[in-house]
């Protein structure tokens, strides 16, 4: 899988290979080690706690415990920093260049994959999470053009033992959901990286968590982005800091929905 660093980045480069390469590409560096262990002590405090928390992909219910996730309003509860990692010009440009430059956030949760943890069904993401019913959506929906965007900012190092997702090379460029018979397992290959790297991925690309055959929990943080019309799956505003709301950044503004309101009226078109 093709990897960036600050050094080589290209925001274009990046949108290509999520829609017409491997469907991932790694971005190393992005963040020094103090930030993500500031990041990490928070998330494994707030964790530590044994409740049901984990992600609808989740193949039983105990492993619905042993996913532990703080989602996004939380997490700048914790630290407003942890919410501020996304304005990263690195994710930040990578976004713009393959969803649009007034893309928004989805979703945002820190998951911590507990040893023990059995894995998850192979999957694509919202807006196509249910793809598996075709006919629910209109003719000839297809993956020409991205309707999400997926980032892991990863805190605990991904590794084949503690469960590093696995993601099938190529599977977005005809959107379907994964079935049995395309032996996902035998295709994937495994997101491996170290704490401060970020991989991006087109969600539409069959992927899911692996079982943590280790003894100790994998900690990475998921962000859905999507273009500025489509409904975020997390109702990110509700309990949302009012002071974390009026010192947002324009980038956060942005991910956050400010700049397209809903409902509004149609902005007007430049006469010349």
């Amino acid at each position: 899988m093709k990897a960036m660093n600050r050094d080589n980045f290209d925001a274009a480069g990046v949108a290509e290979e999520l829609i017409d390469g491997d469907g991932a590409i790694f971005l190393k560096g992005v963040f020094d080690k103090a930030r993500i262990d500031r990041a990490r002590e928070l998330i494994v405090a707030e964790t530590e706690a044994d409740r049901e928390t984990g992600s609808h992909f989740n193949q039983s219910g105990t492993d619905a415990r042993l996913q532990r996730r703080v989602w996004f309003t939380r997490l700048v509860e914790l630290s407003p920093d942890i919410a501020r990692l996304l304005e990263d010009p690195m994710i930040f440009e990578s976004m713009r260049a393959f969803l649009g430059h007034e893309f928004v956030m989805g979703s945002m949760c820190a998951s911590r994959t507990m040893p023990g943890f059995g894995g998850q069904e192979p999957h694509i993401d919202y807006p196509y999470w249910d793809f598996h019913r075709a006919r629910t959506f209109p003719m000839r929906t297809n993956a020409s053009f991205p309707l999400n965007g997926q980032a892991i900012i990863i805190v605990d190092p991904f590794t084949e033992e503690n469960g590093a997702t696995a993601l099938a090379p190529g599977s977005q460029k005809v959107l379907r959901y994964p079935t049995k018979d395309d032996r996902f397992h035998d295709r994937s290959i495994r997101l491996i990286g170290e704490p401060g790297d970020v991989a991006l991925f087109f969600g539409a690309a069959w992927h899911c968590a692996m079982p943590n055959r280790s003894n100790s929990g994998r900690i990475g943080i998921l962000v859905e982005f999507l273009p500025k019309f489509v409904k975020p799956i997390e109702d990110l505003l509700t309990g949302l800091d009012q002071g974390f709301r009026d010192s947002a950044s324009p980038a956060m503004r942005q991910q956050l929905g400010f700049d397209y309101p809903w409902p509004s009226t149609p902005p007007h078109p430049p006469l010349n």
